[in-house]
């Protein structure tokens, strides 16, 4: 039985929206009759060549479509390539329009703000870019940042990809050693570095570990800092100040050159939590149409819209952010906790700077829940239209405390990708509904589904819904190009195809939903598999989370014995100590919503969750903390610290 939708577009807003236009026009081009959105998803993944040339004129793209087949070699994933005579430079695409209009709000935690406009931003952009022309730097080269989500990282990655070089970034907040062991694979020339940043209310320097990271890494030439906290330098012939290196420069007029459409544009890294970080290599010409696809269809953004993400620049949505600037929105950036004042500082932005798009994190929301925030009480919101998702499955009461506390006339949607792909497999539609714990629908062009152990699809056995394996078994044009420093392409293809030959395997554990929606239960290698039975983390995170007292929780399978079972830590609100009583509450709650085999053996309180930097939890460092394995790069992780609580305990013993 389907359950009655949380929320429905209205008529005049399906009607208005892009994707109805989008779908007008392929129906009227190709003489289709599309009836739904599954019959413009079913065309899309039939007939690639003529989706992805229909999105590239659909959402103008600046460059020269060529007259070759969209996709050549589409019959081996690996091996697809897409718009093989066409060019296009990334950088133009987002500094298209020429107006005084804004196009960057900066914000800082302690109340700084920044604003920039369309026309200022190119100006920028282009002193930048011909400073680091004037520096020797070419297509190819790479150049990354150490940087704060801030207005001066925008600019520095404009003005790299306007000449052809490779952008790359990582968060402040990364150690030394995780910032080397990302950034030393690929031998930058130019490092850009802020002084500092704030975050939960202090002031954080990392001029020492910019000296360390340069020291660390010989291919480095130059230091362009941006003075954030403190504006003192001490600066040298290989250390300069960002208004020193291009404050004066006499500008020569950017002239955009056209690149292939697998041109180079950013190498980003996995977690890094299992190994050394693979450096995934993303083409400008598949990133720049995935996000302009995912932008203007799935979420209906527009010139009249402005677009908040909180994130990181060293996470993936930071990339999906700033490409907003090509559907000429206009984008807030903000740089500290989320939850700065009483967690209230991004609400107040919402209102502040009518933010009609607001991304945020499955834990943020599960957070304002917890501590009792309702905003629809203490903002306005009325500017809100959209309310995206990712990080980690948003469960059904994230669903339920949206359209009880946030707002009701919301579209929410929950997204699901990855780095591997700088966009997303599944997501939202401003023109379908919204169901209770599921993701809208899957991407156009992306053709997902979900298959069992001998890689049969459960659209074609007898349990149609079954969980399963995500897998793309088409080509899309965001697949990375490959990795850094794997000339074979040996790693690349035993991370993605070695599972089904010539089929994308993602690592994501989830299911199809009768009503065409998507159900994410966890990371594939994190599935807890007691007498056999496969069990996805999420599905009893989904259950913990309504217990009021537990705060966090992160669960693993423990090897016992000739099997596995599951044991589940939990962190309780301050001052509370797990008794007999919240366990067996936390017990009855799971065993009650799901089956008795998903109810843990064990229930350990810890003070604290090890999670990435970008808010992402680790179970695969916990599950080995608890069997005593080498946990590798712990830089990764936002609080390595946490993985000492799970070393020896004296509750796993028995």
């Amino acid at each position: 039985m389907i359950e009655a939708p949380l929320w429905r577009p209205s008529a005049s807003r399906i009607a208005n929206s892009q994707i109805s236009e989008f779908t007008k026009e392929v129906s009227k081009k190709f003489g289709l009759d599309l009836k739904s959105y599954s019959d413009l998803h079913r065309w899309s993944i039939s007939n690639p060549g003529q989706f992805w040339r229909a999105i590239w004129k659909f959402c103008n793209v600046r460059g020269t479509i060529g007259s070759q087949p969209v996709l050549t070699n589409g019959d081996k994933f690996a091996e697809a390539t897409w718009f093989s005579d066409s060019k296009l430079n990334f950088a133009e695409n987002l500094l298209s329009i020429n107006q005084d209009r804004v196009a960057l709000i900066g914000l800082l935690e302690n109340g700084d703000r920044r604003v920039l406009t369309f026309n200022e931003l190119f100006d920028e952009v282009e002193k930048l870019a011909f400073a680091l022309q004037q520096q020797g730097i070419v297509k190819g080269d790479r150049v990354v940042g150490l940087m704060p989500n801030i207005i001066e990282t925008v600019v520095a990655m404009l003005a790299t990809a306007s000449i052809g070089a490779i952008w790359s970034s990582c968060s402040p907040d990364f150690g030394i050693n995780g910032v080397v062991d990302r950034f030393g694979q690929i031998t930058p020339r130019i490092l850009f570095a802020a002084d500092g940043y704030f975050y939960n209310g202090k002031t954080i320097d990392c001029l020492e570990k910019i000296s360390a990271i340069k020291e660390k890494i010989k291919s480095i030439e130059k230091v362009i800092v941006i003075p954030l906290v403190d504006g003192y330098v001490n600066s040298d012939e290989d250390t300069i100040l960002l208004e020193e290196f291009a404050g004066d420069t006499p500008v020569k007029r950017l002239n955009f050159e056209q690149l292939p459409f697998d041109h180079p544009l950013f190498v980003m890294y996995s977690s890094g939590t299992t190994g050394v970080p693979k450096c995934i290599v993303h083409g400008a010409g598949g990133t720049l149409l995935q996000h302009l696809k995912e932008h203007k269809l799935h979420t209906d953004i527009s010139s009249s819209d402005v677009v908040f993400y909180y994130t990181t620049c060293g996470w993936m949505m930071w990339n999906w952010l700033v490409t907003g600037l090509a559907s000429e929105a206009s984008l807030v950036l903000y740089d500290g906790s989320p939850f700065a004042n009483e967690g209230n500082r991004l609400l107040d932005a919402i209102d502040d700077e009518q933010i009609t798009i607001f991304g945020t994190s499955a834990k943020f929301i599960s957070s304002l829940d917890k501590a009792g925030l309702k905003p629809k009480q203490s903002h306005k919101l009325n500017s809100l239209k959209t309310i995206l998702s990712t990080g980690s499955p948003l469960s059904s009461e994230g669903f339920d405390y949206v359209y009880r506390d946030f707002k009701e006339d919301v579209c929410l949607s929950s997204i699901c990708g990855g780095t591997d792909i700088i966009s997303c497999f599944m997501l939202g539609n401003p023109a379908l509904p919204v169901y209770k714990g599921e993701i809208q629908c899957i991407g156009l062009g992306m053709a997902v589904d979900f298959w069992n152990k001998d890689g049969e699809s459960f659209r074609k056995t007898d349990n149609n819904n079954g969980k399963g394996e995500l897998v793309c078994t088409k080509p899309f044009p965001s697949a990375p190009l490959g990795f850094w420093n794997d000339p074979e392409g040996t790693k690349f293809h035993d991370a993605y195809f070695n599972q089904f030959p010539n089929i994308w395997a993602h690592g994501d554990y989830g299911e199809l939903t009768e009503q065409g929606g998507i159900i994410i239960h966890g990371r594939s290698d994190a599935v807890l598999n007691p007498g056999g039975v496969r069990i996805g983390t999420a599905e009893i995170y989904r259950q913990v989370e309504k217990v009021d007292v537990v705060l966090d929780s992160v669960v693993i399978g423990q090897n016992w014995g000739d099997d596995s079972r599951i044991v589940l830590f939990v962190v309780l609100r301050e001052g509370t100590v797990l008794t007999d009583t919240i366990e067996n509450q936390i017990r009855l709650m799971i065993r009650r919503n799901t089956t008795p085999r998903h109810v843990p053996a064990k229930v350990v309180q810890v003070p604290d969750i090890p999670r990435t930097i970008s808010g992402k939890i680790v179970e695969i460092a916990v599950r080995n903390a608890v069997h005593g394995l080498e946990i590798p790069n712990k830089d990764a992780l936002a609080n390595p610290e946490a993985l000492d609580h799970f070393s020896d305990l004296e509750e796993l013993e028995s």
